[in-house]
């Protein structure tokens, strides 16, 4: 995924949309119907494990998580037909936004979660409204991006390792760390690893769902003869209504805030660099339009926050199966929404999974979002330890301080090279700064 960002975030930068061409329909067209109908099919079966693993991740429901990527693509095919943000993305909750999520309910609780998917949805809608998300990409160095995707991926795949020899409750408590049960666990991971690792290795650009859906049978397959830890799906009662918070003091509610900001950026900046790379993989090379994309983001966010959904955004790892699986408009993703609604009603059919499947996918997931740090490289020494940096701060001291403070760092680094190194007058330096914003020549819409 991140090899995609580095890539395309420089032709974004120079590039000059006409927006006067017409490419079509960007919701339905009759002549790749049947195309988009498979594609919608072979999407929903990597998004379903995905999206699983990422609300385990976030510490939300499971069923919560499934109708939060439902609503989501239902909203996006509605948008489709008069604000098109791209035509084959794929609508869903984002890995690199889990640990973030997961942080918000320690913080707040899940009760008051709604109300910051609210705030959240309503600092995006303001981004939106006034088009700010080319000063968003202009104030964060793509290869900081980078680094905290990295250190976000690092997170995920600390997290769900462990599952790979994790033994069900009624085992883990007799006897010995090393016993029979858990070695056959763990060679069950191994050969899903490498199952998983193969497929993908031979499938990527052909049938990217491949080694999604084959580790899930074996997974099935293999819990039938053997004692592994299986997934539990509890059915929620969804409240609609008002997402009005609880919080007791002032600093939770500045907190609240500062939260629902920082998660709205981020949100708004993998969506703008995701557009960048969808555009590259999109079949008739249609013009992604990331201020429309915003609009259907902030109203599905909104929207997801009456019910206690989660945040949402056209992912690249998605987004690129529904492009590999034939997809052409977003009737695929009128499919997805679909067929993922027919198991946030009936939870019962995801019950059994075995975890250690899930785990494999989430830990590959985070080793990616963690190697995309190799393509940081070719911006040069500086990027490299600054991306590396900042996911190591991400990882071991928060997402949003990590952050923060490599983009303090950075800002005091270019400081003192203008300044002591090059002799530049302090005013022409914030001057110089504050013409790249006036100046506006990312050529981002």
């Amino acid at each position: 995924m991140a090899r995609f960002y580095t890539s395309c975030i420089e032709t974004m930068e120079t590039k000059q949309i006409d927006s006067t061409t017409d490419h079509g329909s960007a919701a339905f067209d009759k002549k790749y119907a049947i195309r988009d109908v498979q594609a919608g099919v072979i999407t929903a079966t990597m998004a379903i494990p995905l999206s699983i693993g990422i609300a385990l991740m976030s510490d939300y429901p499971i069923q919560v998580g499934l109708a939060t990527v439902a609503f989501a693509s239902f909203i996006g095919f509605l948008f489709a037909w008069f604000r098109p943000g791209n035509y084959i993305g794929a609508p869903g909750i984002a890995a690199g936004l889990a640990p973030i999520l997961a942080m918000g309910v320690a913080t707040f609780g899940i009760e008051n979660m709604a109300f910051i998917i609210f705030l959240t949805a309503t600092f995006q809608a303001l981004i939106w409204k006034f088009n700010w998300q080319r000063y968003l990409l202009m104030a964060v160095p793509t290869y900081l991006v980078e680094g905290l995707l990295a250190g976000i991926g690092l997170k995920i795949a600390v997290k769900f390792v462990p599952f790979l020899w994790m033994l069900p409750a009624s085992l883990a408590a007799t006897g010995e760390f090393w016993n029979a049960d858990r070695i056959t666990v763990v060679v069950l991971s191994v050969v899903g690893v490498a199952l998983f690792l193969i497929l993908f290795q031979k499938f990527k650009e052909t049938k990217p769902a491949m080694p999604y859906f084959a580790l899930i049978v074996f997974g099935l397959i293999a819990a039938q003869f053997f004692s592994v830890n299986m997934l539990k799906v509890d059915d929620v009662e969804f409240n609609i209504g008002l997402p009005i918070p609880d919080f007791d003091t002032v600093y939770l509610w500045l907190y609240a805030i500062f939260f629902a900001l920082m998660l709205a950026v981020v949100d708004v900046i993998e969506q703008v660099m995701s557009n960048a790379a969808i555009e590259k993989i999109d079949p008739l090379k249609r013009p992604c339009n990331s201020n429309n994309s915003l609009l259907s983001i902030w109203v599905s966010n909104m929207g997801a926050s009456f019910f206690g959904g989660m945040t949402n955004l056209d992912g690249l790892a998605k987004s690129s199966t529904n492009r590999l699986a034939g997809a052409y408009t977003k009737f695929s993703v009128l499919i997805i929404g679909s067929l993922i609604t027919f198991f946030v009603f009936n939870v019962e059919y995801l019950d059994n999974l075995p975890y250690f499947a899930l785990a494999i996918i989430m830990a590959f997931v985070g080793i990616r979002m963690v190697m995309g740090l190799l393509h940081v490289a070719q911006f040069g020494p500086y990027a490299l330890l600054l991306g590396s940096l900042c996911g190591l701060l991400v990882f071991q001291v928060g997402i949003f301080e990590g952050l923060i403070i490599t983009l303090v760092l950075h800002a005091v680094i270019n400081f003192v090279i203008f300044k002591k190194i090059e002799s530049v007058p302090t005013g022409t330096i914030i001057r110089k700064y504050f013409d790249r914003f006036k100046n506006d020549e990312t050529g981002i819409n």
